[in-house]
């Protein structure tokens, strides 16, 4: 009926309005039907689950240089690889800095609420001994990027198998110690919400070119999925930090990360691997430290620590002595405890480290 009507109202138009009529008509239609194809694209790509988010940048303290442009266009060389990301350094070409890129595999992130939430907490950390996250920046395809300082030196990992004798200065093996556990301290107390690093090991902290230690990837098992957790803490378990009660990443406790800083003590001290898979003698042990129990009970006080450590000069108020080298080690053990329970808490290793350097 309402076509009959339309019908009857064109018979009697003049040429020159039915042409305006026509053209109108066109355009409404073609119009209508433009809305009507993009609603049915809107409402398969919401049903897929493919709806094309946009590019966004968060930044941070000490981050207010960082573009989407820069980061993107950045050259970049792969430093670190894992089973949930990938590690650049990167060259800021507009800001002139070069900065670490942790690419965070979509797949493994949590969900988007979760990790919102959990850059926005980790963004704020600020402290002395802990790597700083300055940027983070989601791409149109789920693609995440945390941005973060580049420390020259490297890892400490690196610095211990590689510093030609430096790693060997009591006067530095003292300052990293102490520096590593006072990140660890602010991580366990000195925040309204207490983080668990969960994955710490000497690959995870880095230096600056005065020796200064840096803690990173702390807090990062809160932008990962309980399965990619998972794979960080088998990490952790091949690598030899990970304590012998702890099973799934979700119970990493203080007390697991104590084992892991014991182990990083131990390693200062040696300049040995956490793991020896190739044991030259019936005394080694695969892991370091029953190697380290061993050498206690076997009376191998020569096995306990470096002798460079000894002879290294020392201009510090508190110069190297066998005495304080034994204490650090004593301390490392206690740490490494197979018991949980007997393990000392971060505010008492603190407190050992400054008795120790009077």
């Amino acid at each position: 009926m309402e076509n009959t009507h339309i019908l009857k109202l064109i018979l009697f138009l003049t040429p020159t309005t039915f042409f305006i009529f026509l053209i109108l008509f066109i355009y409404f239609y073609c119009k209508r039907r433009s809305e009507n194809q993009q609603k049915d694209i809107e409402n398969t790509e919401h049903e897929n689950g493919d709806e094309v988010q946009g590019e966004n940048l968060v930044t941070f303290q000490g981050g207010e240089d960082l573009t989407i442009f820069d980061i993107l266009d950045a050259p970049g060389e792969v430093i670190g690889k894992s089973n949930y990301g990938t590690l650049y350094r990167a060259f800021l070409q507009q800001s002139n800095a070069v900065r670490l890129l942790r690419f965070l595999r979509p797949v493994c992130a949590t969900r988007v609420d979760d990790f919102d939430e959990a850059v926005q907490f980790l963004g704020r950390i600020r402290h002395p001994n802990l790597v700083p996250l300055l940027g983070f920046y989601a791409g149109q395809r789920g693609e995440k990027l945390l941005v973060h300082p580049f420390y020259w030196r490297g890892n400490l990992a690196q610095f211990i198998r590689d510093s030609d004798g430096e790693s060997q200065k009591w006067d530095i093996i003292y300052k990293i110690s102490v520096g590593i556990a006072k990140g660890l301290d602010h991580l366990h107390s000195g925040l309204h919400r207490p983080i668990i690093h969960g994955n710490l090991m000497s690959k995870n902290i880095l230096l600056d070119r005065h020796c200064q230690p840096y803690i990173s990837d702390f807090g990062q098992h809160l932008l990962l999925n309980p399965s990619a957790g998972q794979e960080m803490l088998e990490a952790l378990a091949s690598q030899g930090y990970k304590a012998p009660e702890l099973i799934k990443m979700k119970d990493a406790s203080e007390q697991t990360d104590i084992y892991s800083l014991g182990v990083i003590f131990l390693e200062l001290l040696t300049g040995k691997e956490p793991i020896n898979e190739n044991p030259t003698t019936p005394h080694e042990d695969f892991y370091l430290p029953n190697f380290m129990r061993n050498a206690v009970l076997g009376h191998r006080i020569s096995d306990l620590f470096h002798p460079n450590i000894l002879i290294s000069s020392s201009d510090s108020e508190s110069p190297v002595t066998e005495e304080r080298i034994l204490k650090v080690f004593q301390l490392a053990m206690a740490c490494c405890s197979p018991s949980p329970s007997l393990r000392p808490s971060i505010k008492q290793v603190l407190r050992k480290l400054e008795e120790i350097g009077k």
